[in-house]
C-alpha cells in the first residue's frame, strides 16, 4: 500500500501508483480533498477514472452523501450461482445452444421487455417526486434484462471443473435517474451556499437534510432495483440451463453490490462509506470479483481490513477508454482471440466488442495480489461461454 499525504485526509493506493493513470489519481486527490472526507481515501488496484471520483474509490463522508461518489448505476453488482454441473459433461454444441437459447430470454443492450413485470412491492409504493415516479413503467419494463457495456452472464468452470454460472448488472435507466436529478440538486444547493468544490462533480447533501434523506431513500430502492434485476437474470439463466441440462441442480447464490453508499462505523465514527466500484468486504463477507471477458474471475470472503474501509476490487478495471479500445483493436482480430482462448461468446451488434476485449481491462492477476491484504480469493473460475449486450 501507498500512502500519498499532501491532501487534506491522506490518500490509501492498493497498487503502485505508476500504474494508476494520471487522471484518476487528480480525481482520487479531489475527493480526498474534500471538506467533509473523513480519515483517509482508499483507492482499489482496479481504479479508473470516473464521474467525479474515481471508479475503484472508497469515499467516507461524515454527516454528508455524493451521488456522484455511488454512480449512475446505483447498485450495480454480482449474483454468483454454483451448479452440479461438470464441464466434462458439457459438449460445446450444448453450450452453443444454451448461449443462443440466453439470448433469447433476455433483453440485451437497450432492449427492454415489451409488457411491464409485476411491480415487487419496494416498487408499488415508492414516494419518489414525481418526476422520477414517471420511471417507473419504464423500470419495471427493464426488470431482468441485462443492460450494455460491461454486463455480461458468464457460464464458467471452477478448479475443479464444476460449472457456475455468474452475472453483472445493475439498476438499468432507473438508477440513472436517480443519480442524474439528485446530483443536479446537490449542485444547486452547493452553488448557493458558496460551498468550493475540487470540481462540480462532486457535488454534496447532507445527509440529514431533507433532500439528503431523499436520495439516501432513492438509492436504496435503486439498490433493490438492482438486486430483483439480477435474480430475475439469474432466474431465466437458471431455467436455460434445465432446459438444456435436466440434470441441473443450484447451489446457494451470493450477492454483492458495488455502487453504493452505506452508512457504517469506521474509526469510532459513523459515516456515509461510498463504494464506487468496490465491494464490501468485511471479515467473511463473500467477494465477487470478475476478470475481463476471456480471463479468470474470483470468488472469495473479505478479510475486514480497516484501511480499505472493508472494501476490496470489483473487478479487473479499465486499462483503456472505450474510444481508444476501438481505435486500436479492429472487431475481427477480437473475435479471432475469443474464439482461440475457447470462449464462446453471445452478442448481437459485435461492432463495440473491443471494448471489452482483455485488452482492454488490467491483468486480474495482478489485481487479485495487490488486494492480497483486503481479501482471501477461494474460487478461480474460467470463462466458457459469455453474453453480453
Amino acid at each position: 500500500m501507498e500512502v500519498i499525504t499532501e491532501t487534506r485526509v491522506p490518500l490509501y493506493i492498493f497498487a503502485n501508483s505508476s500504474s494508476i493513470e494520471p487522471d484518476c489519481l487528480r480525481q482520487a486527490k479531489d475527493i480526498a480533498n474534500l471538506e467533509p472526507a473523513f480519515h483517509h481515501v482508499a483507492l482499489m488496484p482496479d481504479a479508473h477514472v470516473g464521474y467525479g471520483m474515481p471508479i475503484g474509490g472508497i469515499l467516507a463522508l461524515k454527516g454528508h452523501i455524493c451521488p456522484n461518489a455511488v454512480g449512475v448505476d446505483i447498485g450495480c453488482g454480482m449474483v454468483f450461482t454454483p451448479t452440479n454441473l461438470t464441464a466434462r459433461e458439457i459438449a460445446k454444441k450444448d453450450l452453443e445452444k444454451l448461449v443462443q437459447q440466453i439470448m433469447r430470454d433476455i433483453p440485451t443492450g437497450f432492449n427492454i421487455h415489451k409488457k411491464p413485470k409485476t411491480a415487487p412491492p419496494f416498487l408499488q409504493n415508492p414516494k419518489l417526486p414525481s418526476v422520477l415516479e414517471k420511471e417507473i413503467d419504464r423500470a419495471l419494463k427493464s426488470l431482468g434484462t441485462l443492460g450494455g457495456g460491461n454486463h455480461f452472464i458468464d457460464i464458467q468452470k471452477d478448479q475443479e471443473g464444476k460449472i457456475a454460472l455468474m452475472i453483472h448488472s445493475g439498476s438499468r435507466h432507473f438508477g440513472l435517474s436517480i443519480a442524474k436529478y439528485y446530483h443536479q440538486k446537490a449542485r444547486e444547493i452547493c452553488q448557493k451556499k458558496n460551498i468550493d468544490l475540487p470540481t462540480p462533480d462532486l457535488a454534496y447533501l447532507e445527509s440529514d437534510s431533507t433532500l439528503g434523506q431523499e436520495y439516501i431513500r432513492a438509492m436504496n430502492l435503486a439498490m433493490q432495483y438492482a438486486k430483483e434485476n439480477r435474480r430475475q437474470l439469474m432466474e431465466a439463466t437458471k431455467k436455460a440451463v434445465k432446459e438444456i441440462f435436466p440434470q441441473a441442480k443450484f447451489g446457494q447464490e451470493l450477492n454483492a453490490h458495488h455502487n453504493y453508499a452505506a452508512l457504517e462505523t469506521h474509526f469510532g465514527e459513523k459515516v456515509w462509506v461510498h463504494r464506487k466500484g468496490a465491494i464490501r468486504a468485511g471479515e467473511k463477507d463473500p467477494v465477487i470479483v470478475p476478470g475481463s471477458m476471456t480471463t479468470h474471475s474470483y470468488v472469495g470472503v473479505g478479510l475486514g481490513n480497516p484501511d480499505s474501509f472493508n472494501s476490496c476490487a470489483h473487478g479487473a478495471g479499465r486499462k483503456l477508454g472505450r474510444r481508444e479500445a476501438k481505435r486500436r483493436y479492429r472487431v475481427e482480430e477480437i473475435l479471432k482471440d475469443i474464439e482461440e482462448q475457447g470462449v464462446i461468446l453471445g452478442k448481437i451488434k459485435k461492432g463495440d466488442i473491443a471494448e471489452e476485449s482483455r485488452f482492454s481491462y488490467k491483468n486480474i492477476e495482478e489485481v487479485i495480489e495487490n488486494q492480497k491484504d483486503l481479501a482471501k480469493m477461494e474460487i478461480q473460475l474460467t470463462p466458457l461461454a459469455s453474453i453480453i449486450g
